[in-house]
């Protein structure tokens, strides 16, 4: 029988060079790759450049230190992250006992995500199910939607500026953000602040920290306030951003609930506005177009049951 090109192709094509293209984009580079695949550099870049050539396509722009995807590369990656996820599913469809579920969970969420809904249904889902493993990646709030809008992770959990219509978004949980300083800092210890004593201060904050972006709430109050701050240090993660403000960078934003415990410790020092303090809202974010494994639509089913279920008032974290 005469096999069509497409037919061809699917037979002839190293399913290996698919899994050496993933791990590239994963590494975000050629040597990263090698040291993980346990091969030499060169090795790895000739099956890329074999993958392109069976292709008919560039699928990663490379070269004088740029490493980028293409276009079509960026469509690839989408495509094997499907095909892994129904690769994996294969020991479980497999699996001697039916009602035994396996697979795993990628859970993508910003850094200073702290809720008692997610780390309750990770207990709870561990003792149900324990042949389900789990992957956590903390990144900030428009990657883990992007990853989200790739398929690339069962679900995420992150601060949200604009909705894509391709995705669902449930809030999960309502967050303040305070003001703090650290003990190297001239403002540590002192009582009955005035916003207008945190003018012309140097100030650390997140990435996402502008009137166009997730903390937009923040950026309002400063606006508002008129606090011309000197911003000396970003980051989008949650740790880091506290290590400034402890070594006395300047003052910062954290979520009131998160810097608790450390105000507590005498490590943190809570600056005004004591009332009415920013309010951000926490998301989940899922893509209805994924095709998940079991293990995924039983904890995304579970969180979604936790959230539907807990008044938003105690999803409020004050």
């Amino acid at each position: 029988m005469y096999k069509q090109p497409h037919d061809r192709f699917v037979a002839n094509l190293d399913w290996n060079l698919l899994r050496t293209f993933v791990v590239i984009v994963e590494e975000g580079g050629i040597s990263k790759a090698a040291n993980r695949l346990l091969r030499g550099q060169p090795a790895v870049s000739l099956a890329l450049g074999r993958l392109e050539a069976e292709l008919g396509c560039r699928l990663i722009d490379r070269g004088h230190g740029t490493f980028r995807l293409t276009a079509k590369g960026r469509k690839l990656f989408q495509e094997c992250a499907e095909i892994y996820t129904g690769i994996s599913r294969l020991k479980e469809v497999t699996y001697a006992g039916a009602n035994e579920i396996s697979g795993n969970i990628t859970i993508c969420l910003a850094s200073h995500v702290v809720t008692p809904l997610l780390d309750n249904l990770l207990t709870s889902n561990y003792r149900a199910h324990p042949n389900v493993s789990y992957t956590i990646k903390s990144m900030p709030s428009e990657d883990v939607v992007s990853q989200v809008q790739d398929k690339t992770v069962s679900l995420g959990i992150c601060l949200v500026n604009r909705r894509r219509p391709d995705l669902e978004y449930e809030n999960i949980y309502r967050e303040f953000f305070g003001f703090y300083c650290g003990p190297p800092h001239p403002l540590f210890g002192k009582k009955d602040l005035r916003l207008g004593d945190l003018r012309h201060q140097d100030a650390v904050s997140f990435d996402t920290d502008d009137l166009n972006d997730a903390l937009r709430p923040v950026a309002l109050l400063r606006q508002q306030n008129e606090m011309a701050q000197r911003i000396v240090g970003h980051s989008s993660q949650l740790e880091e951003l506290r290590r400034m403000i402890l070594c006395g960078l300047g003052i910062g934003p954290l979520p009131v609930h998160v810097a608790e415990r450390d105000v507590k410790d005498g490590l943190l020092w809570r600056l005004p506005p004591y009332k009415n303090p920013p309010e951000v809202d926490i998301f989940l974010v899922t893509n209805p177009r994924k095709a998940f494994n079991r293990a995924e639509s039983t904890f995304i089913e579970g969180l979604k049951t936790a959230i539907r279920t807990t008044p938003i008032a105690k999803r409020t974290y004050r």
